[in-house]
């Protein structure tokens, strides 16, 4: 197992594109300032001491120890031990609505992208306990099993978009028995659902499934994305929205109703999309109130680091880096094994 005990370095990485163009611009202008001069190969001569070469070579070597440095600061781990440790904690599966309404942004940037980072903020507060993620839309999907691994909950959660799902549709009561079916077998576990949606429900029994979760002692939670007033569906190209059989624009608007119905038979509650942050909140709260419940978890319980083999490798870059002279060396600037003297013996041997 692989991670870096300080990522936030990693950010300096964006300076050496910056640094490469840069010097890409000063040598150009440099060479453009030659030619004011004269002819650049007349120039040479003039200058026999001169290099053009070397000093690109240094810098990109400076380049490349920064680069070296900047991940030595980043100090990477190797883990060398995987062990069962025992955590507190409880077991929430969250389903997210990818349909295509949720790319409606009567909500700004759009219904989904605030899910997601509602979903984010959401993950940053959890400390042991465990996560899943499923996706639904005309059918429902495991995107991630439940997991105490919360950078492979955000790295799912990135990779969500609308066309995960092929079938198109809102079926909430099928991603409600999804998420039932994908909790861990263990006992004795407090655990919830949380729904992501516009509650545009047309499917299936969704207030139905979320009492049959209830009765199993699983909450379901509901959180509206939308509007009442709702808006039309991106299709693709600028300005182009879902129409009906008619060539009218389709408006999604947000169903409070039903996702309320949907909270109270999951003996949960629901969020409203105007107030997301407080809500989130607000929901964890009442989900750290839930009696913790022991259960197993596989985690890697020995990093080792390993900064000190990228140190050494931008020292000896460094070094070289010192060796190599701007200016040609005294020594071997007269040694030329391309002269037409040379070549000619070459080739009668």
């Amino acid at each position: 197992m692989f991670r870096f005990g300080h990522p936030e370095y990693l950010y300096l990485l964006v300076l050496i594109p910056i640094l490469a163009f840069i010097q890409l611009v000063f040598t150009a202008q440099k060479k453009k300032a030659l030619k004011r001069f004269g002819n650049p190969e007349l120039l040479s001569h003039l200058m026999p001491d001169v290099s053009f070469f070397r000093p690109v070579v240094k810098f990109y070597l400076l380049l490349l120890a920064l680069t070296t440095l900047i991940f030595t600061l980043s100090a990477p781990q190797f883990g060398t031990r995987l062990e069962t440790v025992q955590r507190k904690g409880i077991e929430l599966i969250i389903a997210l609505d990818v349909s295509n309404s949720m790319n409606s942004n009567d909500i700004e940037p759009t219904r989904l992208e605030r899910a997601k980072q509602a979903i984010g903020r959401l993950t940053d507060r959890l400390r042991n306990d465990r996560i899943g993620l499923v996706v639904f839309a005309g059918q429902a999907y495991v995107q991630l099993p439940i997991t105490s691994d919360y950078a492979s909950a955000r790295m799912f959660l990135n990779a969500v978009n609308t066309n995960v799902v092929p079938v198109q549709g809102t079926a909430i009561g099928a991603a409600i028995n999804l998420s039932v079916s994908s909790f861990s077998q263990q006992e004795g576990v407090n655990r919830a659902i949380i729904i992501i949606t516009d509650g545009e429900n047309h499917e299936d029994d969704a207030i139905g499934a979320a009492k049959n979760a209830a009765e199993k002692g699983i909450k379901v939670y509901t959180v509206g994305m939308g509007t009442p007033k709702g808006g039309p569906i991106p299709t693709g190209g600028a300005g182009n929205f879902l129409t009906d059989r008619d060539g009218n624009v389709v408006i999604t608007r947000l169903d409070e109703e039903m996702l309320r119905q949907i909270a109270v038979a999951g003996q949960g509650e629901y969020i409203p999309a105007n107030n997301i942050r407080a809500g989130i909140n607000a929901l964890m709260d009442q989900l750290e109130d839930l009696e913790k419940s022991e259960f197993e978890s596989k985690v890697y319980t020995e990093f080792e680091d390993q900064f000190q083999y990228l140190a050494f490798i931008a020292l000896l870059i460094l070094i070289i880096d010192f060796i190599i002279l701007e200016r040609k060396n005294k020594l071997l600037k007269n040694i030329d094994l391309f002269t037409v003297e040379n070549i000619d013996k070459i080739q009668k041997e």
